[in-house]
């Protein structure tokens, strides 16, 4: 009965994401980015240690005569080494860690859906110095992740990445936008997808790229069907001269 009484049950805000309201990563998500930075701070010290240690049994091997001891010389010079590796850490660790919480604080997210009174996108605004606004129209979107690294489970968080036939067709690399710093990251995901199930099928999550179905050609007063077969004749062999 004690140990029903101590467990407390969070249930993730998805009202504040149906209703396309806006929502922010969470604090920990500011925990999880300095404790990244804090290690990549340590990895790089150890890194620059080892070159250090393994270059002067190295120069002992090779050059005995300029190097004759290898423990000496990395008595000699292990200090100034880790003094300055620390120096430079410091240099970028610092304002990092001061400018991190007032980006963070400036990312914000809404997932608005089929119900909502536009239509369906999904909103991200970031940026302190320039501010980016971006708005992914569901109907431009072909896949659907979770990702979670060590340090997110770590803290509980995770982050969902949405990918769009455009920017996966082209040269860039990863998603087009994540929603990172989440702690309901899964029921973020499993909603979209799920709108988007009922906004156009085929969707998928994962690796696999599916492509929307093609809009019909509107029709208009001066377009008649023989002119329509006409324009996709000439698309489909400007297709196959390209795959040529």
């Amino acid at each position: 009965m004690g140990n029903e009484l101590g467990v407390k049950v969070i249930k993730p805000p998805l009202e504040r994401v149906t209703s396309g309201k806006l929502f922010k990563p969470s604090k920990i998500y500011l925990y999880k980015t300095w404790t990244t930075m804090l290690a990549l701070a340590v990895a790089i010290w150890l890194a620059v240690n080892v070159m250090f240690v393994g270059s002067m049994h190295f120069m002992a091997y090779v050059e005995p005569e300029d190097v004759p001891s290898a423990a000496d010389a990395i008595s000699q010079w292990l200090g100034p080494v880790n003094y300055w590796t620390v120096v430079l850490d410091l240099v970028w660790l610092v304002p990092a860690v001061v400018v991190v919480p007032f980006y963070i604080g400036s990312i914000e997210y809404s997932v608005i859906a089929e119900s909502g009174e536009t239509m369906p996108e999904i909103y991200v605004k970031k940026g302190i110095v320039t501010v980016t606004r971006k708005h992914v129209p569901f109907r431009t979107i072909t896949n659907i992740s979770s990702q979670a690294g060590p340090f997110d489970r770590l803290f509980g968080i995770g982050n969902v990445s949405i990918e769009t036939a455009g920017y996966s067709g082209s040269n860039q690399s990863g998603p087009e936008e994540k929603l990172e710093g989440i702690t309901f990251y899964e029921e973020v995901r499993d909603f979209i997808l799920n709108e988007l199930r009922r906004f156009k099928s085929p969707y998928v999550m994962g690796t696999e790229v599916v492509h929307p179905e093609e809009e019909p050609v509107p029709r208009g007063p001066g377009l008649e069907d023989e002119m329509l077969i006409a324009l996709r004749e000439i698309r489909d062999l400007l297709r196959e001269r390209k795959l040529e």
